[in-house]
């Protein structure tokens, strides 16, 4: 838990309430504190231990101890950019998870988005921003009008996304946007119902979990609405059954599409009840708050059930 990017906040609190939901019957467990200076093991009384990145090992109790398996909560980089799963891949230690390449195409949502197109799923018009492009507002309305979304190609949690209302305010959103990565994404802004579904395998079967609907008391579902409570969160969503069974289908069918492993979550604007594609989420949050924890509750599975499983299937991947 923790990592390099403005979500290491929230991934403290997936970590946590991770670690007090698993089974002490299966697992010892501990946590492993990422930050960009160091990297450090944390025990059952938060005290903290020595870390060797070159092995994965650390001495606990005058015992050397190294990793089984990793239950990732690393929200953003280095967690869900696919390097700290060529790390532990280069160990041979298995994680809960996508794989790196995986990870690294779905975190990148200019790439991301053009396959997902490319499979016939829906997706807002966009254009690509660089830093140190040449801003031409004229040919940004022309490709995705007004209101649109400035977004950092590479975030997560809503960090540095602004929605853009008037021509002026574009160079301001991209400035701010740039803040949190070199990379941009425009988008024309979507109108219709927004949801949210997670996904997962069991026994190598895809298991679409019940979707949410947000509604945000703000203009679109960003950090406050996802974290400080501005939104209402219906799970699960009060849609048409024929709605349900194209979303899951096209969930299921990104999950195969980009080799996803472990629990992922999609985020759609349904437009006309067409699911348009916003992001998919390789290690969405797990938070008490968190959208997966709800969904979960609503098909009636346990946090510790759930968090068991996904260990054992990494394990089960590996062997």
């Amino acid at each position: 838990m923790g990592g390099y990017a403005s979500e290491k906040a929230i991934s403290h609190e997936s970590g946590n309430n991770v670690y007090q939901n698993l089974s002490r019957e299966k697992w010892e467990v501990f946590r492993l504190l990422i930050n960009k200076n160091q990297w450090t093991v944390l025990d059952q009384n938060n005290h903290e231990i020595e870390f060797d990145q070159n092995d994965y090992s650390f001495n606990f109790n005058g015992e050397t101890l190294r990793f089984d398996v990793i239950f990732n909560a690393v929200h953003g980089v280095p967690g869900e950019n696919g390097e700290l799963a060529a790390s532990l891949k280069s160990q041979n230690i298995p994680q809960t998870s996508c794989d790196s390449l995986a990870a690294a195409l779905t975190f990148d949502k200019r790439k991301c988005l053009e396959v997902a197109k490319k499979t016939g799923v829906s997706a807002a018009k966009s254009i690509a921003f660089n830093h140190g492009d040449h801003l031409d507002e004229e040919v940004i309305l022309k490709i995705v009008g007004l209101p649109c979304f400035v977004k950092p190609n590479r975030s997560g949690s809503s960090y540095g996304i602004v929605k853009v209302q008037k021509k002026k305010a574009i160079g301001g959103a991209i400035e701010s946007a740039l803040k949190e990565d070199s990379e941009l994404i425009i988008e024309s802004a979507l109108e219709g119902p927004e949801i949210s579904v997670g996904v997962y395998t069991k026994n190598d079967k895809i298991i679409v979990l019940p979707a949410t609907e947000v509604i945000s008391e703000n203009d679109f579902f960003d950090y406050q609405a996802k974290y400080e409570g501005k939104s209402e969160e219906i799970t699960p969503a009060k849609l048409d059954a024929e709605v349900v069974e194209k979303v899951n289908e096209i969930v299921e069918k990104l999950y195969s599409v980009f080799e996803l492993k472990g629990v992922c979550r999609s985020e759609f604007i349904l437009v006309d009840g067409d699911p348009h594609l916003l992001e998919i989420n390789t290690v969405p949050g797990l938070t008490p708050a968190s959208l997966i924890p709800q969904q979960l509750e609503a098909a009636g599975i346990a946090l510790t059930d759930f968090f068991d499983q996904l260990l054992e299937q990494a394990l089960k991947k590996n062997n």
